[in-house]
């Protein structure tokens, strides 16, 4: 299991959910998959509910591992994603650039380009990549390419929250960086005062939510792709 998998997955504090019980079933790809035979809608499916929060604009990017593996609905997600993946962003206004290329897989940021690129040139946002060792005022490509660089070593790099969204004082917290404790396990580790953190979890479990009620209803999955991500709607807590 890598950093991101730990910050992501690790044991949830204690204490009672802020969103009920019911809500700690995530929506998936596999309740989905089946109502999808065609190549193209299939992948689109797959990228609209994992980019949900994009699309939605809770987030200005998302990461995910994809697998060279045969899910039990018979796709390879991966083979389907080198096959059309580019082609179908291209069409979305989304983009992605792949992190990490292994044996067997690939890691994938999906981002939404004038979001991200806003959202990194915030003050706070730029300070901290500074911090991090980012070079201030670089291109995204460039901030990428050190980001790709950073992925390849041993060490996984930690500061890749800021890129995904998630408050600037947790991914300090995670990070080291400052010292405050755990006060929540959401879909990351949360520090401090919970309450912003906890209004972009909602956020991003709601985007999540409506994209899969809206291809389980049976809307195509290339409309979905492309829906909606012409709107400003993300804002940055730090």
């Amino acid at each position: 299991m890598n950093a991101l998998q730990t910050m992501a997955q690790s044991r949830p504090h204690q204490g009672n959910p802020p969103f009920g019980s019911n809500a700690a079933r995530r929506p998936t790809w596999h309740d989905l998959a089946h109502r999808f035979t065609g190549e193209r809608e299939c992948l689109a499916s797959y990228l609209a509910l994992e980019a949900a929060e994009v699309i939605g604009g809770a987030k200005p990017s998302n990461l995910f591992n994809l697998l060279d593996w045969e899910r039990p609905c018979g796709r390879n997600i991966y083979r389907l994603w080198r096959k059309h993946g580019q082609k179908l962003l291209a069409q979305s206004g989304l983009a992605a650039f792949e992190l990490a290329q292994r044996e067997n897989s690939v890691l994938l940021l999906i981002y939404h380009p004038q979001r991200l690129t806003a959202y990194l040139e915030t003050p706070k946002v730029t300070n901290f990549l500074h911090c991090a060792g980012y070079r201030q005022l670089a291109a995204l490509e460039e901030i990428f390419q050190e980001l790709q660089s950073r992925c390849s070593a041993s060490d996984f790099p930690h500061e890749i929250g800021a890129f995904l969204g998630y408050p600037l004082k947790d991914v300090a917290g995670f990070m080291g960086w400052v010292n405050l404790p755990v006060t929540y396990q959401g879909p990351w580790k949360i520090y401090g005062d919970p309450r912003s953190s906890l209004d972009i979890v909602a956020n991003c479990r709601g985007c999540r939510e409506s994209m899969a009620m809206r291809l389980r209803e049976g809307e195509n999955p290339l409309t979905c792709l492309c829906a909606t991500i012409g709107g400003e709607n993300f804002f940055p807590k730090y």
